[in-house]
């Protein structure tokens, strides 16, 4: 029987029998996690259960996040729930701050989640991993409190669209773009309780931090998880990931979806069409042409977030930024994703571009993108952000507005103190 390489991950770890779509199962996870929000709750369900253990101390993370470092009583009560959990059952990958870093990138870099893998995470952006060629997928706190006790979760066995991306990207056209794009086409529903597997030529050329943002925003069309057949640039970000984190497991196995596999859909995208994109409010699928919007002047500009504050992100819009100055009026918020793309922006001179373009650099965090902190929007406050949610709301007051984009174009808004093309300033 033929099988896509989601498929094939589940079935390996169930017991040795044959799946369909639409089949649910109960299979083993390699890793859990969950952050200052969401395994809180867990927590609690957890101890309701009157479990004494965890199901393995070394396959789980607990991640203070989202509303860290602590904003107010309420976020340091939060992070204290996980720090007292994680000290009772000596949970190896507990992350405080000064070791922590926005769960998504840190997990991937520290070489916790490997090619194959089964993950789970209280948060919807755990389809990020999908970059690795690991199928990963968010689910409720209630699901994450029974995978500490069992190591288990049920999965409903999704059908699958596959999107083939041809073609050369103009310059300037990231995977964000693409995802941006790609949503666009679909909508926030084109992809419900289903695989996005992202393949073709364009992919392959995609480096890595890339295929973190596309595989992180197919939550954002309604999937289930993104996935990305791992190829040689996988295996070396792997292997020095592993280097680095130094985990306790380093085997993986590596899976490809069958040639004759089965799919919902087979779309295909032309990428030398696509231009640098930006979502309008209130929906990441109103994407069109950053030259669409003309005169849309902005209060603010996010650089970061799990969506884009890796290391390549950062370099794109210090690049772009060097020696410039941001529009008077309109602030930059710059978040590296976690400590070691902290030191290395500073050690390459990013952090002090920033600076002197009149920005601040912040330790990593997810602050703004969910509207926890350090940067939230006022009433009638407009924001271009490389986030991943645009939603009424999302950033701060209701009558706020948030543009998603790319890095490239975050810094070129910040410039201009509006939505900008990126070949306007360069």
């Amino acid at each position: 029987m033929s099988y896509t390489i989601t498929e094939k991950i589940l079935k390996a770890h169930i017991k040795g029998k044959s799946i369909k779509p639409g089949d649910f199962i109960e299979a083993k996870v390699d890793f859990c996690l969950g952050n200052d929000l969401t395994a809180t709750i867990a927590i609690h369900k957890f101890k309701a259960s009157g479990a004494k253990k965890v199901f393995d101390r070394t396959r789980i993370a607990l991640i203070p996040d989202h509303f860290t470092p602590a904003k107010d009583l309420k976020s340091a009560n939060q992070a204290k729930i996980l720090q007292e959990f994680a000290k009772e059952h000596k949970i190896e990958h507990y992350y405080e701050v000064g070791r922590m870093g926005i769960e998504h990138a840190l997990l991937p870099e520290l070489g916790l989640v490997l090619p194959g893998n089964l993950v789970i995470g209280a948060d919807s952006h755990t389809c990020t991993y999908g970059a690795l060629g690991a199928a990963a997928v968010g689910v409720g706190s209630t699901d994450l409190a029974a995978a500490f006790i069992t190591g288990k979760c049920w999965f409903k066995v999704p059908e699958a669209i596959k999107f083939v991306y041809h073609g050369k990207l103009k310059k300037w056209v990231s995977g964000k773009d693409l995802i941006l794009y790609t949503i666009g086409q679909i909508g926030v529903d084109g992809a419900i309780a289903k695989t996005m597997e992202f393949t073709g030529e364009a992919i392959k050329k995609l480096s890595m931090d890339d295929r973190f943002s596309m595989c992180n925003m197919a939550v954002e069309a309604g999937a289930k998880n993104g996935i990305m057949e791992p190829d040689q640039a996988t295996l070396k970000y792997v292997k020095a990931a592993v280097r680095h984190g130094k985990p306790r497991r380093k085997s993986f196995k590596v899976y490809k979806s069958d040639k004759d596999a089965r799919y919902a859909e087979v779309k295909e995208i032309d990428v030398s069409k696509i231009e640098p994109q930006v979502s309008s409010p209130s929906l990441p699928s109103n994407a069109k042409p950053a030259t669409k919007f003309k005169d849309i002047d902005i209060d603010q500009v996010v650089i970061g977030s799990c969506t884009n504050g890796r290391l390549s992100d950062l370099e794109i819009a210090a690049k772009i930024l060097k020696k410039r100055k941001i529009k008077s009026g309109t602030r930059l918020i710059v978040i590296p994703a976690t400590q070691k793309i902290y030191l290395e922006c500073v050690k390459l001179g990013y952090a002090k571009t920033f600076v002197e373009a009149g920005g601040i650099f912040s330790t990593p965090s997810c602050g703004p993108c969910l509207g926890g902190h350090l940067g939230i929007l006022a009433e009638g406050e407009k924001c271009v952000a490389t986030t991943n949610r645009n939603f009424v709301g999302r950033m701060g007051h209701p009558k706020s507005e948030v543009y998603l984009a790319s890095p490239a174009v975050a810094a070129a808004s910040a410039i201009k103190g509006r939505i900008t093309h990126p070949k306007e300033v360069t």
